[in-house]
């Protein structure tokens, strides 16, 4: 039988007008210390955001969500943040912040498999439910 470990994990959010507090999750972060794993599914629904928010910039929203994943993923182009140990840069992703991606509270939980956790939690929170 595996053995379970602690795992933390936020939803991540697009809130295109702060102020309404209005979002759509479009990906999860997710960090099992004892398992060294830091990893961030992202999946942008186009159909949600132009319902919530037709005028944003696709292109710079792409640039910034992604940017999860490789500061998740560490190497060159991960930029200074994605240099620090993996909890560092969990607690640096997952900070409140008053802008058009944010995070929700970090919540914790237990697992024998952070991948399968990850997809679990992508499906749950994420994913359009099938028609």
């Amino acid at each position: 039988m595996q053995e379970n470990h602690l795992f933390e994990y936020a939803a991540i959010r697009v809130v295109p007008k702060v102020e309404r507090e209005e979002f759509i999750n479009v990906g999860v972060i997710l960090l099992c210390s004892k398992q060294k794993f830091l990893q961030a599914h992202i999946q942008l629904n186009q159909a949600r955001l132009a319902a919530l928010c037709p005028y944003i910039d696709r292109t710079e929203l792409q640039e910034h969500i992604h940017s999860f994943e490789r500061i998740c993923a560490g190497g060159p182009d991960s930029g200074p943040i994605g240099q620090l140990p993996l909890a560092e840069r969990f607690r640096w992703l997952t900070a409140a912040r008053s802008t058009t991606v944010q995070t929700s509270h970090v919540h914790p939980g237990l697992c024998s498999d952070p991948q399968k956790m990850l997809k679990h939690l992508m499906e749950q929170l994420v994913a359009l439910p099938n028609s």
